[in-house]
């Protein structure tokens, strides 16, 4: 227990800070550019901050697998939503981007609601769940590409949001399919749906939020992927996978569990750390 929650503890401080040191290295990258020109983003690669980011990241998924191998869902998923806050501090000291009180509010709660969840937490449930429940990862992993494109193209202004649920809810699937794997050796993974759905799913992921971060708002974008991706797969791992509490603190780790996630949403636009630093009113307070 107490193992799995560092590591998906440290999942949420590599992801949320490598946000920052990849907002570094675009800032660095677009000097003297215009907004998406090639060579800025051909130069983001080559910067240091960005390419220390996508080793942060890859760590972090690595602490992610270990964690949801011995942690409830609900909990993995909090932890993760968490990287906003920290994603919020670093970029406070390092983009020089001011938090509101509404967002400082936020870290509190996100770290009070962990304290709860920590404290509460019972044992993941036994098992890797069902054949049909694994290839029902990989289904519905495929039929949200279908709704991401959908919603791409035919989403009109609230198209942000629907992607961001989209990708959300894509990233959810990545810990649900994680967690059934039911073994990792590369003989029987070949043969394994959930596999297939953690690769399906985390490019669908990825490809939904980068769509959605340029059609529309970075907050609700964000927000609707917090949603997604941590009420999802909480469901499934209690009312499938057996995921419980410690007995008689079920309200306790309701309670941890949306103070976490309402924390995370008051800090949505961080989903995107250099979004506040190319608006009009940023480092205002405003």
């Amino acid at each position: 227990m107490s193992t799995g929650l560092l590591a998906a503890l440290l999942a949420a401080l590599l992801t949320g800070s490598a946000t920052v040191l990849q907002a570094l290295g675009a800032r660095r990258a677009a000097v003297g550019h215009r907004p998406g020109e090639a060579a800025a983003l051909a130069g983001t690669l080559r910067q240091w901050p960005f390419a220390i980011g996508v080793g942060m990241d890859m760590a972090g998924f690595g602490a992610e697998l270990y964690a949801l191998e011995r942690l409830p869902l609900y909990v993995v998923e909090a932890a993760l939503a968490s990287a906003l806050a920290v994603t919020a501090v670093g970029a406070s000291r390092v983009l020089h981007i001011r938090l509101r009180r509404t967002e400082w509010a936020g870290v509190a709660a996100v770290s009070a609601g962990l304290c709860l969840l920590a404290v509460t937490a019972g044992r993941d449930g036994e098992g890797h769940g069902s054949e049909g429940l694994r290839l029902g990862t990989l289904i519905v992993a495929v039929l949200l590409l279908v709704a991401g494109w959908a919603a791409g193209r035919f989403g009109g202004r609230r198209a942000a949001p629907l992607l961001g649920l989209v990708a959300g809810l894509q990233f959810g699937v990545v810990g649900v399919a994680v967690r059934v794997l039911p073994a990792l050796s590369p003989a029987e993974l070949w043969a394994e749906p959930s596999a297939y759905a953690v690769a399906v799913a985390g490019l669908g992921g990825f490809a939904a939020l980068t769509w959605a971060m340029q059609c529309g708002s970075v907050t609700a974008a964000t927000a609707a992927m917090v949603l997604g991706e941590t009420l999802g797969p909480a469901v499934v791992g209690v009312a499938v996978l057996g995921d419980h509490t410690r007995h008689g603190a079920v309200p306790l780790a309701v309670l941890g569990f949306a103070a976490a996630i309402a924390g995370a949403l008051a800090l949505a636009r961080f989903g995107d750390a250099e979004q506040p630093a190319v608006s009009p009113t940023a480092g205002t307070g405003a």
